[in-house]
């Protein structure tokens, strides 16, 4: 019993010593322009069996249900986070980029290993299919950390992109996989497939949602933390029912994230800033999982085929991808050319790269690494240089990190109120003017003022001064009329 406990403190005091690692160095190697999620694999990889820490780990069925649980509820908070005001102008565009801009990666990509690496075309096609998703986490990481903001219609697309591309990149995975381990798999079966899992996938979401929605608002919990209970084992009935009947779970809860954000209810704050702390915690300890599972001297065999793999997913797959997949929309040049060079892959490649493994796919090891190798290097390559493209492009707004409020208000179908923001700029008339001045719409009051990162409650007489930022409680009928006053505020 001695001995069992002991293991157990040995365990915790690791993990948690993994974690304040990650953490902290993932801090640090943002201002660098490198990913955290890197860093994590990295501080997994020292932790391995090879590394200093020594910890042997060889087990791909762990590393894959954990991966997969991570992944449902990581890309519920992406749906749950989610804007829909900002995604409906390029919902049509970026469902075409997550659906057939993968496909056109994959294939592309397929054809290139193939005589890169040696492989049959459909174990070709199977490396191409893993590695055809987007992570626009690490992106939008690199791009706070070096303060820069990318203009809001494409900072929309790559949001919706990266969180809508994985169900596709996990289809044509197991479509693959079917094909090479199931001789009498046919074109049509997978087409079939397709439609099953996609359209299974969005009404079981979409009504998993609307139900969780009616269940939060009925419902009369003494406890808040219970509604988060409520939403983990929602999120956990809607991925197991749906993929259970043969249509894609992870769609599933990322069309029920987007439900959900949709909608106005008490808790749905609550909701979010939890999620978003599971959503980093899984992440984090799915690299370190991820990290462990791969061998480094393992890395050094595929060097070569990894390297040139590398240079052509983010150099030809991606850009013939994203052209083609935007011939069919009013996009410029510009936009083309970042959102191609905006491709960085993450957790996702490498959760899938453990499906030939458990499916015992010839070259299952060797894919594995390459698919690893592929990650490190395209991050590498592309990550550092993501703020200095965006710029260079003209794509990017002046950055202004937004003060965290000392109070929030919770929205619900009762309260027709939002805290919105506004900035007194530089030059403004307004300023040197007293509160009473500005002239509000009726209902609408002004709560706070944030000056110099410092929140007091501000009376009639108060004089605004430059750089002020006013909280202001608005009815949502008033705010398209405090936005007009603002722009005048502006000229």
């Amino acid at each position: 019993m001695l001995a069992y406990a002991i293991s157990i403190e040995l365990i915790l005091i690791a993990a948690a010593v993994l974690l304040a690692l990650s953490l902290f160095a993932g801090s640090a190697s943002g201002r660098f322009g490198i990913p955290a999620l890197l860093t994590f694999l990295v501080i997994g990889m020292l932790a391995g069996s090879e590394g200093p820490g020594g910890i042997y780990f060889d087990d791909p069925w762990i590393a894959q249900s954990l991966g997969v649980v991570a992944l449902i509820f990581i890309m519920f908070a992406g749906g749950l986070d989610t804007n829909w005001q900002s995604i409906k102008p390029i919902l049509t565009k970026g469902l075409v980029l997550s659906t057939l801009g993968v496909l056109l990666t994959a294939a592309i990509l397929g054809i290139f290993v193939k005589y890169v690496a040696g492989f049959t075309i459909k174990e070709a096609m199977l490396l191409g299919a893993i590695v055809s998703s987007t992570d626009a986490a690490a992106v939008f990481a690199i791009l706070r950390s070096r303060s820069v903001l990318l203009k809001p219609h494409v900072k929309a697309l790559l949001e919706f992109e990266s969180g809508s591309n994985d169900p596709m990149a996990v289809f044509l995975t197991i479509a693959v996989i079917t094909a090479i381990t199931n001789e009498q798999s046919t074109t049509a079966g997978v087409a079939l497939m397709f439609v099953q899992q996609m359209s299974l996938g969005t009404v079981a979401g979409f009504l998993a949602g609307k139900i969780l929605i009616f269940v939060i608002k009925k419902s009369n919990f003494e406890y808040e933390g219970l509604y988060s209970v409520l939403a983990i084992a929602a999120i956990s009935m809607t991925y197991g029912l749906t993929a259970y009947s043969g249509g894609s779970g992870f769609l599933a809860v990322y069309v029920m994230g987007l439900v959900l954000g949709k909608e106005d209810f008490v808790h749905k704050r609550g909701l979010m800033h939890f999620h978003d702390g599971i959503a980093w915690l899984m992440q984090i300890a799915m690299f370190l999982v991820l990290g462990l599972l791969v061998f480094p001297s393992q890395l050094v065999t595929v060097t070569g085929a990894g390297l040139l793999i590398s240079l052509a997913l983010v150099f030809v797959a991606r850009p013939i991808s994203v052209f083609i997949s935007l011939a069919f929309f009013r996009s410029s040049l510009r936009e083309k050319l970042l959102v191609s060079w905006v491709g960085l892959r993450g957790a996702v490649p490498i959760i899938l790269a453990t499906f030939p493994l458990l499916a015992n796919v010839p070259q299952a090891r060797m894919m594995f690494n390459l698919v690893f190798f592929v990650v490190l290097t395209s991050t590498l390559i592309q990550g550092p240089s993501i703020p200095f493209v965006a710029r260079w492009l003209k794509l990017d707004v002046p950055f202004s990190r937004k003060p965290r409020s000392p109070i929030e208000v919770e929205p619900s179908e009762k309260m027709k109120s939002e805290l919105i923001n506004i900035l007194i700029p530089n030059g403004a008339k307004i300023a040197g003017k007293q509160v009473r001045d500005l002239k509000m719409p009726e209902g609408n009051l002004i709560i706070l003022i944030n000056r110099d990162d410092k929140f007091f409650t501000p009376t009639g007489s108060t004089v605004m001064r430059e750089a002020d930022m006013l909280l202001v409680l608005a009815d949502r009928e008033s705010i398209p009329k405090i936005n007009t006053m603002v722009d005048e505020i502006e000229k």
